[in-house]
Formats: structure tokens, C-alpha cells, sequence
């Protein structure tokens, strides 16, 4: 008998899937400093751009609005103009790129600005490629970078949708994300369901308005993309994958008719969990970071397109491009080194994954009949449901975390610890110094002075005609552009038609932990010094400035609020002469201030003077935040007595703090 000869290497070797994007979230300073990183990211392998953009920039204001101070390329890269826009791409051929935008309120001026880059490129609009996160109602929930009130806010998105899906048909304009969702403490029944009402209303939005015609809706939903969150309980989040992808199918045929499968298809792309990053051990990161990412590519049936990571020092500042480089390389070594892409799904059949997702998937249902009977997503965020249900479900994670039902390595568990050599030294983490924001706005004056004052003008008129007579914006918004309008003038004239938002905060109904045991010692001590005092003892929770990451000032806000203190808390987006005014008003004991933007030693001074300019230097200060150790000295000095940071997670201790130091202070000032 002949033997038969072995198959060659070539002949046996497994075909390889094609990677995912690889992206970093970055942008700090200025455009010249971001488009720098950039190039640097390309040059090393990165295949997509993921642009983040400053405060001011996300939420309509050029560099020099007072609302920007100190918040001018902290979280992101100030874009006030197309000059800032073509800056930022220089060198970057646009018509090859893939680039993802976070930016929600001014979406449509940032893709509109983007455009006309690619214009004066010589690009064609049709080879333009990227997402845009145009997902406002998360934004109500979470992240705050909102603008507009809801109705207005969707028809803003629903022009994008409407525009792109013809005249940039390769683009994602509209990236429902849950991510944020989950920071804001969501479980992973709550991210599929709020984040599948979301892309209803968008969706519904889109097929109601007219804009689309009947036999072109179905390419509108194949637009539609997703961002999502990944966290450590690994198995669970890549179920949760499952789910999504099975969710959507349903929703696509049941709710909008779509027949082509490839219109079905659930795309998305994915930050892992920025939240369960630790301050302490941050070593500890890398890890968590790798396990998160397992969740979305192990299951080639929901493996994410794109995938951008965070640094492992996020929990401390602003990473360094070696950092992102490092998480970078992550990337690069699952795809490339592993034989990961060789290989077809490895869960279908799984008993046990298939009981999880079936069950993520019913109690997703029952949400989503919920917020349907309530009218739908905008319903339920006007009604703060959904903002309450968040608050609520962070309450009880960070409760588990305090009592220790919840292993975190290094923070309630396994602490002792060598000292890291990654943290210690300079310029450990990345610092944005204070000139930048002083040349953006001298570079912002001097666009202003130089452009065509009266096309700028006519421009900003036709898009007003445009807004008011309920046409889409896009084009006049491209014009906008090319003419030389900023960003806050875009967006002002906007406000003035559409009006402004104060989100619902879901702090007041939100139940919290009155009844935990670790309370019932603070709660006396809060009942003491409120007797001593004739009145209840009353905290101001501040958040100012531009941050509207809200999380921890909420969590706050309810655990002083169970402690039995008074609490006076207005959201986000308050300048330092309203908190001091507020503080000065409801004659409280104590102020809170949370900043994650970077720019507390700014903020946090302001605030420091104008109390000491009120007769208010008696009533203590604390802040929270990213704060690193030189900064907290720094505010200290200033006159801040207390700081707190990621690392300080027993918020029933810190509230129990805060009642000491005003017992303290008020016997003091008799």
C-alpha cells in the first residue's frame, strides 16, 4: 500500500479571520499635539483613529466661553474650527483613514467639519469611513456632554442618519453606546435594554420623519452601529455579546421588516471597562484589561470590529503615549500571535453558554417591555426611570465592593503590596500644561479676525432658516464649515432655537443603603451634630465646570442623603460662581466638589476665592477626582480639607468623615 504523502504546512494551515480595528482613545492639548500622536499611533500599528475631544468641544463652546476654563484640551483635543479640524488630520490621508468620533450633542458640526477637511483634501465624501457616537440618550444618563432637549437632540441625529446613509454611505452615523451605560453602574441586563431602546428610538425617529424612503430604510439600519462596554466577569460580558447579536436580529425583522441579513448584523465596536480600573496596585490593570478583551473576540459570532483599550494608569491621569502603546501591543500580540482568528466560534453548543444568553435575553425583554409601556427611551429618560435605575444598581455594586461580597485584588482584598516602579518618578503620568489653553484661544481670535466675516454670517443664517423650517442641517452645516464658523457659534445659534437641557439627576428617588449596618453608626453621629447644631446638617455636592461624568458625586449625593443629611444636588455643569452662590443660599455646612476632567487645581481655586470673597472661608471643602498626590497638596494648600480619589471606594467612611470634619469645624467657628 502507497503511503500518502503529508499535507504541506500551506495545505493544513487554518485560514486566518481578519483582525479588528485597532484603535486608542486619545487627543489632548491642542490639534498639532494630538495630530502628532496620531501619526505615532499609525507608524505603530494602529490601524483606526478613535478621537477624543476636549469638554468645550463636546458640549458646543469655543476655547475662550467661560464655562471652558481650565477645561481647554484636558480630556480631549479642542476643535473650535476647520483649521483646528485640518491640523488635526494633517498628513492623515482622510479618504483611507477609518476614524471614530466621540463626540454626541454637536455631532453634526464635528462630521461636518470632518467633511469639509476631507474636501480640502480632495477626497470624495463617498470614501469617507468612521463612526460617529451620536448616541444622546446615554448621554442623559451618563456621560453628560448633552446639549439640546430630547426631541430637538434626535432630530439632530436623525439629519446625520438621514444625510449619511446617501452622501457618505460607508459611514456609521449613529453608534448606540452602552459603554458608558455600564460605568454609570448598569448590569449587563440593563446595557442590552437600554442601549436596544435607544437604537428604537433613534430607528423610529428615522422611518417617522420622512426623510427615508420606505425601500431605503432597511440601509439605514445596517448603518447603525454599537459601542459597548466589556467588563471583568468575562464569561458573562461575552454572553452578553451573544445576546446583543441575537436581540438585534429579533428587533430588525420583528420591529422594522428587514430581510436582508446583512442588514442584521450587529456591529460594534468596544472600549473595555474603564471603571474597575484601580488606583491601588494599578499594576494589577494590565491583567483586567487582557481578561476584558477575551469577552469580545474569543466568539467569532460576536467578536467586536473594532477594539481600543485603556491605559493601565487611567486611574491615576492622563496616560502617556507609552502607555497607549502598550495597550496597543495587546492588541496586536491576541491577534497576531495567537491562533485565535483560525478558528470558528468556540461556544455555539455550549449548554452553558447558551442558558446564560437565554436568560440575559428574557430579562433584557422584560426591560425593553417596560420602557416600550412607558413610551419608549426619551420617556423614560424625562421620567429619570432609567437614570434611577442606574444610580440604584451603582449603589448596590459599590455596597458589595465596601462589604467585601465583591473581590477587587488590592483594593478590599490582598492589599499589602510592594510599591510599583511604574508609578514613582517624573512624569509618571501625562500632565497638559496650563499655556495650551491660552494659545488655542489667541489662535481662536485670530481665526475669528481673519475669515469672511459676512460668509461666516450668512452661513450661520441659512443654518438657522434651516433648523427652524425643520430641514436637514447637514449641508448647511458643511457650509458652515468651509465659511469659517466655530463651534460655539454653530452650537449658539442652535441653542437659541432648539433651546437648552437640565437632565434629571435620579438621585431623589434613587433607593439607597439607610438600612446598611456600617450607616446606622453615622446616622447617629449626623442626628448628634444636627441637634448641637438646631438644624439639619446640609451638603452642597458640586460638580464644576464641564465634567459630567457624574458617578461618584451621585453616589455621594445618596449615601449623605441616607446619613440623614440635607442635600442639595443640581447636577452637572455649574460654573464656580453658582456653587458658591448655592452654598452662600442654602446656608450649608459643607461643600463637595467632583472633578474627573483634569481640571480641578483650576476649578477647585476659583471656587476656594469666591467663598473667601463671600464671608464663606468657615464652611469646609472637599473634593473628589483624579487627582494626583502633588495636585491633592496643592489643594490642600489652598485651603481644601479634604481630598479624595479613586482609592477611597467606602463611601459610608467618607460620609462619615465629612460629619466629623463639619462637627469639627462648626465648633470650631462657636
Amino acid at each position: 500500500m502507497t503511503e500518502k504523502p503529508a499535507s504541506t504546512t500551506a495545505e493544513t494551515a487554518p485560514k486566518r479571520d481578519k483582525p479588528w480595528l485597532f484603535r486608542t482613545y486619545s487627543g489632548h492639548s491642542s490639534a498639532v499635539e494630538s495630530n502628532k500622536l496620531y501619526r505615532k499611533n499609525l507608524s505603530r500599528g494602529q490601524t483606526g483613529l478613535s478621537v477624543a475631544f476636549d469638554l468645550p468641544t463636546q458640549t458646543g463652546y469655543d476655547s475662550d466661553h467661560p464655562l471652558a476654563r481650565g477645561e481647554v484640551g484636558k480630556v480631549g483635543v479642542p476643535v473650535c474650527h476647520l483649521g483646528d479640524m485640518e491640523t488635526l488630520f494633517d498628513g492623515i490621508p482622510l479618504g483611507q483613514m477609518n476614524t471614530s468620533m466621540t463626540i454626541n450633542a454637536p455631532a453634526p458640526w464635528l462630521l461636518s467639519l470632518y467633511i469639509a477637511a476631507a474636501e480640502r483634501q480632495g477626497a470624495e465624501r463617498k470614501s469617507l469611513q468612521g463612526t460617529t457616537q451620536n448616541d444622546i440618550v446615554k448621554e442623559y444618563l451618563s456621560r453628560g456632554t448633552y446639549i439640546f432637549p430630547p426631541q430637538p437632540s434626535l432630530k439632530l441625529t436623525n439629519d446625520v442618519v438621514a444625510f449619511t446613509y446617501k452622501e457618505v454611505p460607508k459611514w456609521n452615523p449613529m453608534n448606540v453606546c452602552s459603554y458608558h451605560l455600564q460605568e454609570a453602574g448598569a448590569t449587563p441586563e440593563q446595557e442590552l435594554a437600554f442601549a436596544l431602546a435607544t437604537a428604537q428610538a433613534v430607528l423610529d425617529t428615522v422611518r417617522d420623519s420622512g426623510q427615508v424612503p420606505a425601500e431605503d430604510f432597511p440601509k439605514v439600519v445596517g448603518r447603525i452601529s454599537f459601542f459597548v462596554n466589556a467588563g471583568i466577569r468575562f464569561i458573562t460580558e461575552m454572553c452578553k455579546m451573544r445576546a446583543f447579536v441575537d436581540l438585534w436580529d429579533e428587533i430588525c425583522v420583528n420591529r422594522y421588516g428587514v430581510e436582508d441579513p446583512k442588514y442584521r448584523r450587529f456591529r460594534y465596536g468596544v472600549q473595555v471597562n474603564s471603571l474597575g480600573l484601580t488606583e491601588q496596585q494599578p499594576e494589577n490593570n494590565v491583567y483586567r484589561i487582557l481578561v476584558e478583551m477575551l469577552a469580545v473576540t474569543l466568539s467569532k459570532k460576536a467578536r467586536a470590529r473594532a477594539v481600543q483599550l485603556p491605559a493601565w494608569n487611567e486611574a491615576l491621569g492622563l496616560p502617556r503615549p507609552w502607555d497607549q502603546q502598550w495597550s496597543l501591543r495587546l492588541q496586536q500580540i491576541v491577534a497576531y500571535e495567537t491562533d485565535l482568528l483560525e478558528y470558528g466560534d468556540l461556544f455555539d453548543g455550549s449548554a452553558v453558554v447558551d442558558a446564560k444568553v437565554e436568560a440575559l435575553k428574557e430579562q433584557a425583554r422584560e426591560e425593553l417591555a417596560r420602557i416600550d409601556a412607558m413610551g419608549g427611551a426619551i420617556s423614560a429618560v424625562e421620567s429619570s426611570y432609567m437614570k434611577q435605575r442606574l444610580v440604584e444598581s451603582n449603589t448596590r455594586r459599590l455596597k458589595a465592593i465596601e462589604s467585601g461580597d465583591m473581590t477587587v485584588v488590592g483594593v478590599n482584598a490582598f492589599q499589602e503590596a510592594e510599591p510599583s516602579p511604574l508609578t514613582t518618578g517624573e512624569g509618571s503620568i501625562m500632565t497638559v500644561d496650563e499655556s495650551f489653553e491660552k494659545a488655542q484661544i489667541e489662535a481662536l481670535n485670530g481665526w475669528r479676525a481673519n475669515r469672511d466675516q459676512a460668509a461666516a454670517d450668512k452661513a450661520l443664517a441659512d443654518l438657522a432658516s434651516a433648523a427652524k423650517e425643520d430641514r436637514n442641517i447637514m449641508e448647511p452645516s458643511i457650509a458652515c464649515a468651509h465659511a469659517g464658523v466655530t463651534t460655539g457659534e454653530w452650537s449658539q445659534t442652535l441653542r437659541e432655537i432648539f433651546g437648552e437641557y437640565r437632565a434629571p439627576t435620579g438621585v431623589g428617588r434613587a433607593a439607597g443603603a439607610a438600612k446598611e449596618s456600617g450607616m446606622v453608626k453615622v446616622r447617629e453621629r449626623v442626628d448628634q451634630v444636627s441637634e448641637r447644631l438646631g438644624r439639619r446638617v446640609k451638603i452642597l455636592v458640586g460638580k464644576p465646570g464641564l465634567d459630567g461624568h457624574s458617578n461618584g458625586a451621585e453616589q455621594v449625593a445618596v449615601r449623605a442623603r441616607d446619613a440623614g443629611m440635607e442635600v442639595v444636588y443640581e447636577g452637572i455643569r455649574l460654573t464656580p460662581a453658582q456653587i458658591v452662590n448655592a452654598a452662600l443660599e442654602e446656608g450649608v455646612h459643607v461643600v463637595g466638589l467632583s472633578i474627573l476632567s483634569g481640571s480641578h487645581v483650576t476649578l477647585v481655586t476659583d471656587v476656594m476665592d469666591r467663598m473667601r470673597a463671600a464671608g464663606l472661608s468657615d464652611i469646609p471643602v472637599i473634593v473628589g477626582g483624579i487627582i494626583p498626590h502633588e495636585d491633592e497638596q496643592t489643594l490642600k494648600a489652598a485651603g481644601v480639607a479634604r481630598v479624595y480619589t479613586p482609592k477611597d471606594y467606602d463611601l459610608t467612611q467618607i460620609v462619615g468623615d465629612i460629619i466629623e470634619l463639619v462637627d469639627g469645624e462648626t465648633q470650631e467657628a462657636a
